[in-house]
């Protein structure tokens, strides 16, 4: 089985511009999460895919390679779908440009959903991470899972859910980590269906699997992921880099 990875890498954001290439303790975020990514020794390419020439640049710099993606898209999904149209792969990880600490444990669980061993042929995938934190959970930012009992997703919402209207009952909540995992052809069939209603209201492109009916697997991860979402997560992933080392 052929597993490559993506990293979708555009230059605007209307959140915080120019986020891939803002410095994270003196190396640019894309860097770091490309760099994160070959690390892991799973894949047999990353590529990081971008619209921009400064990107492109930066990637190329730390001896990264860098397809050019040739129109506007509505999603990274969408960006990595027009790459990977011309990539012979299997399996293609879409891996966001803002998980500069991603790590080898939770991509092999996402790769291992894709190997049939339950007998189940899985086509899209993607990780969530557990929480109590009620902060995290109360944050836009912070996109919120709902799960059946097999870990297929219910629904994608920047909301909390399910809403706790008996505070008596314990809960804990499954955080998102931008990390998808498609065959190949589930992702040119994903790419290929117009931006769903509840993708576009909640500005969630997960969502689009959901009313088109893919369904989309999702696993646990143990690992707490830090995502660079907006400028005040850099001094959060700066002080993560002083705990553990520059590389982590």
């Amino acid at each position: 089985m052929k597993v490559v990875a993506l990293i979708p890498a555009r230059i605007g954001s209307t959140r915080f511009p120019a986020k891939m290439l803002t410095p994270i303790k003196g190396k640019a975020l894309i860097t770091r999460t490309y760099e994160a990514a070959v690390g892991t020794m799973l894949f047999a390419e990353v590529i990081v895919v971008t619209d921009s020439d400064d990107i492109q640049r930066e990637v190329e710099k730390a001896g990264g390679k860098v397809l050019r993606s040739k129109k506007e898209h509505e999603s990274g999904t969408d960006r990595i779908a027009e790459a990977a149209a011309d990539i012979e792969a299997d399996v293609v990880i879409n891996i966001q440009g803002d998980e500069p600490f991603i790590r080898r444990g939770p991509l092999e669980q996402l790769i291992n959903l894709f190997r049939g061993e339950d007998g189940v042929v899985v086509q899209a995938a993607s990780l969530v991470q557990e929480t109590r934190d009620q902060a995290i959970i109360n944050n836009p930012n912070k996109v919120k899972v709902v799960m059946r009992p097999d870990n297929y997703a219910i629904y994608f919402s920047r909301s909390p859910i399910p809403y706790p209207r008996d505070t008596a009952i314990d809960h804990c909540y499954y955080i998102h980590i931008g990390i998808y995992a498609f065959r190949k052809d589930a992702l040119i069939r994903f790419a290929s269906w117009a931006p769903s209603p509840l993708e576009v209201v909640e500005k969630l492109e997960c969502n689009r699997f959901i009313e088109y009916n893919m369904p989309i697997k999702m696993a646990v991860a143990e690992h707490t992921s830090i995502a660079v979402d907006t400028p005040e997560d850099v001094a959060i992933a700066e002080a993560y880099i002083d705990q553990n080392g520059n590389n982590q």
